[in-house]
């Protein structure tokens, strides 16, 4: 069953609490999103960690009931 932007936005959420998420269904069919994800967490952090840190957040979905995240993130202006 494909994962609800709801529910990647919430796992985010519930791992970097200051983020603003936005989540969007590229193909219209649940399982190819682009998420932009600004934490203040991610200061200082190259790209590559803060990616790191988004998909551990998804607790092993990714490739599994996630199939496809295009991630945009940075920390806030």
């Amino acid at each position: 069953m494909p994962m609800q932007p709801s529910e990647i936005e919430a796992l985010i959420k519930a791992a970097l609490p200051d983020a603003e998420v936005t989540i969007e269904d590229l193909a219209g069919d649940g399982d190819h999103y682009a998420a932009k994800v600004v934490s203040e967490s991610f200061r200082g952090l190259p790209r590559v960690k803060q990616h790191q840190v988004v998909y551990a957040a998804l607790q092993g979905r990714m490739g599994g009931v996630l199939h496809a995240l295009a991630l945009q993130t940075s920390a806030p202006d």
